[in-house]
């Protein structure tokens, strides 16, 4: 398995289990940031499942965090969330991510 995916890979893995979602989409959008080739540090999370019928975006949001707590204080820097119910999930739009606009680090 190459490195370039590892952290994706371990947030697929935990938002399956802990969710059981009907979609999951997870992107890698570092490349649109100041980081170096092939980082895991910026991703968009796309996560419908029965599990957020009822529940509010930040409670959300903060069921998420715990689930990743390990990724979110190590190499994840920003995670774009997008979750729906369901229901809210047939009529959903989800949007582009904005490219980055902060200070640069690195070269691109």
């Amino acid at each position: 398995m190459s490195d370039y995916t590892v952290v994706q890979r371990a947030i697929e893995q935990k938002l399956n289990d802990e969710f059981a979602p009907s979609f999951l989409e997870i992107l890698n959008e570092s490349h649109m940031h100041s980081v170096p080739p092939n980082s895991e540090t910026h991703f968009k999370v796309t996560l419908v499942c029965d599990a957020f019928d009822g529940i509010r975006q930040v409670k959300r949001h903060q069921m998420i965090y715990k689930v990743l707590s390990e990724e979110l204080a190590g190499p994840v820097h920003a995670l774009a969330l997008h979750t729906f119910d369901n229901s809210q999930w047939q009529n959903a739009n989800v949007p582009d991510s904005p490219n980055c606009l902060g200070g640069s680090k690195f070269d691109k």
